[in-house]
Order: structure tokens, then sequence, then C-alpha cells
């Protein structure tokens, strides 16, 4: 059962400590795996591909890529429901990630000088999407989605094929409405590997997107510098301030939402009134025992869950930026008057009927968030992931002359002399 820990400035940090060392468990294991999966995509492109799925998966599909005509027939499959669930989300998410937009500007000075910044989408991206049952075609919206609205020319999503060598119906949905142009059965480090070089029949990508298991993190991280990557996301994790006022229940049901996910998912609650402690701990008894995964929740809350009563809100506050949550709920009587001061975390959900399942399906803001304390320097996934900026400069010759001087000392004064020599020849300056 989740552990209860009394705030004394040592126990409270201990629990942090042995949290800290849970994100990269068993990652030493599939470095070598890894390495060997992507250097034979690199050298062998389609065929080992190809031998990674009948590996794997079980079966390889005929083709790579689904054609139009599947994925009409696999969309007509989809209840009718479901699809228009996920057009709402869309819209949600859409009008959210609109507002992020930023336009290519410039600048004018009196002595005629321009400058600016030219901002453009990434010509291609690769969204990984996992399959069996770690399939959440709501990760394909949150990727593509803003993809799209930055101005990316391709979005190519690769996902595992099921036993039978055929793709999850609902995912391929989901990529239709989000904007997807062309989708790949192909899984594991090996699609990383093949979006990331190439392939004969998998066209090299500028960036990969998209969750996926410590293999597929591994080769993310392996090949960052060949193509750019999202992040190297590490196991979920929800931090909630609670009060008095809050409702056990919704702690509870809450704490769970997150340990559903993983074994090595977090959950912890913040509260300064001690009787919350044992009111949420009766209420996960009660509710698990109707769940249908109460086994990953009841290992991911006895290893990583705590509850941690706080002398007073202000400390909890301190702790929850400490943290820097993946996810963080304030369930409090007056939620808003925390978020100014709340500095660290992926996404803020405030007051008792912001669920933080709101926030991975459906509200708008992004779910693909910053994990294992990196909110203190990550953002979440948005429009700015999928685009490239440049700046420009034009100045005339008399706006550079009257700089001259003192772009020459600049390069003197750093050993640049032919730094200094490119200014110098314009002006006949010895």
């Amino acid at each position: 059962m989740i552990t209860t820990v009394i705030a004394n400035g040592k126990d409270e940090y201990d629990f942090i400590e042995a949290l800290k060392q849970r994100s990269n468990s068993g990652a030493k294991d599939v470095s070598s795996a890894v390495s060997e999966i992507i250097n034979n995509v690199k050298l062998n492109g389609d065929k080992a591909v190809y031998d990674y799925t009948v590996k794997f998966d079980g079966k390889a599909p005929e083709k790579l890529e689904i054609s139009k005509n599947e994925i009409e027939q696999l969309i007509s499959c989809c209840d009718k429901d479901y699809i228009d669930t996920l057009k709402k989300a869309a819209k949600n998410i859409e009008d959210f990630h609109k507002r992020q937009i930023q336009q290519t500007w410039m600048t004018t000075k009196e002595n005629g000088v321009m400058m600016g910044q030219r901002i453009r989408g990434l010509e291609r991206v690769g969204l990984y999407v996992p399959g069996g049952t770690a399939a959440y075609p709501s990760s394909v919206l949150m990727n593509a989605i803003p993809a799209k609205l930055a101005g990316c020319k391709e979005i190519i999503m690769t996902t595992p094929p099921s036993k039978d060598g055929k793709p999850n119906p609902d995912i391929v949905a989901a990529a239709i409405i989000a904007g997807v142009d062309r989708i790949f059965l192909m899984g594991g480090a090996q699609a990383v590997a093949a979006l990331a070089y190439g392939t004969k029949s998998v066209p090299k990508v500028d960036k990969i997107v998209g969750p996926g298991n410590i293999f597929v993190a591994t080769a993310k991280k392996f090949l960052y510098g060949v193509v750019d990557i999202d992040m190297i996301a590490g196991p979920s994790e929800i931090l909630i301030i609670a009060d008095k006022t809050a409702n056990p229940k919704f702690l509870a049901a809450d704490l769970m939402s997150q340990a559903e996910h993983d074994r090595l998912a977090s959950s912890i609650l913040l509260t300064d009134y001690e009787p919350l402690a044992e009111q949420v701990k009766s209420e996960l008894i009660k509710q698990m025992a109707k769940l249908s995964r109460k086994d990953i929740i009841e290992d991911s809350l006895e290893n990583y869950g705590a509850i941690i009563v706080c002398s007073d809100m202000e400390q909890a506050v301190d702790f929850a930026n400490e943290l820097a949550p993946e996810h963080l709920e304030v369930c409090c009587e007056n939620p808003m008057e925390y978020i100014g001061e709340l500095d660290n975390a992926g996404s803020v959900f405030l007051g008792n009927y912001s669920p933080e399942p709101l926030g991975d399906y459906f509200a708008g803001p992004n779910h693909v968030l910053p994990t294992s304390g990196t909110a203190r320097f990550f953002s979440p996934l948005s429009v700015d992931s999928f685009v490239k900026k440049s700046s420009f400069i034009y100045y005339t010759e008399d706006a550079l002359k009257a700089d001259a001087e003192d772009v020459v000392r600049f390069a003197e004064t750093e050993g640049l002399t032919a730094h200094a020599n490119s200014i110098k020849v314009r002006f006949n300056i010895d």
C-alpha cells in the first residue's frame, strides 16, 4: 500500500532520491541490443526491418506502408461514436495549439539596417506510436496536430503490426483525423532507426516524436544528432496538492489514473491535513478492487507512491517545485491562487473537476510532457517543437563602416584575425 511520509526535512527527500533511481532502470541491459539493431537497419534497410518485425511482432505485413484503400477499410471498422470523440478532441487540441503559432518577423533601423527571423515547419517528421496494450490514439493527435499547425510538409507515422500482421484500426483512424500523411507498419528500435536513416521504402525524417518502451526510448537517445527528437521520457508521474476541502474519493482515483500506466509510475499526494492521508488510503483499497489493472496499480503505489504530510501549503508548493512533476493537480479551496507559485510542472490541473485524464485526452493542452524532474528546464510538446528558425541580417555600407571598429576589436580580442580581416578589407583598414 502507499506510504505516508511526515515531512521533517529528511524523510521526504530520502523518498525523492529513491524515486530518481527508477528512471534508468534496466537501461544498460538494452543498450547493446539497440545499438546492434540500429547498425543493422543502417546497413540493410528494409530487410533488417522485416527480419526484426518477424522476430519481435510475430508476423511482418506484406508491405511496410499501408495503402489508402486499406486505411479506408480499417476506419470503416471503427465505432462511429469513437470517431466522433476523436474529432471533438482533435478540434480542442487544434484550438489550443493554434495560439502557439509564431510568425516570421523583420525590423528596420534608421540607418538602413534590416534584421529578422524566419520561421518555418520542419520538412518531414516521424511519429512513433506503440501498439498492443500500450496503443494510445490520443498520442497520435497530440503529436501530429501541432506538427501540422507548424507547417511540416509531411508526417510519417510508424506503428507495430499486431500478431496477424495488421494495424490497430483505432490508431489509423486517429492518424487520418490528425493529418498524418503516410503510415508504416513497423515498431521498436528498428522503426526509429528506419526513420532516422531512411530505407528504400521509408523516407528519412528530420525529427522523431512519440512514446515507446525502453528500446524505443534508447534508440531515440542514440540517434539524437542524426535526427532531432522530442525528449527522453521517463515513467509517468502525478503529484497532487490537496487541502482539507479536497474529496478523498477524487484524490484516490486520480492517483491511480497514473499508477495504472506502469509499475514504475509515480503517484504522490501532498497535503497539510493529516487525516486526509488515511481517508485516501481507504479509498484506494476500495476503488482499486474494481479496476482491471489492479496489480500494476498496487505495485506502483507501493514502490513509488507516497502521501506526504506537509506543515503547511507553502511547504507543499515548495516541495512540488522541487519535484517538478509531469502532471500537477491542485485540489484546494482556491486553486487559482497557487498558479503563479507553481513554476516547475509539465501541466497544471486546477480544481476538483480538472482531473489529469481530461488533459490526457480531450481538453486541448498537449499531454507529451517532461518527466523525472525535467520540467525544471523542459516544456511540453508544442508547435515550437516542429519549427526551425533562421535569423537574417542586412547592413548598408555606411552602417557597417560605422560599426567596423567595434567588430574588429572584438575579433582581435578573441585572436581571430581572419574575422577582423573580413571587415578591414572592405574599408582598407590596416
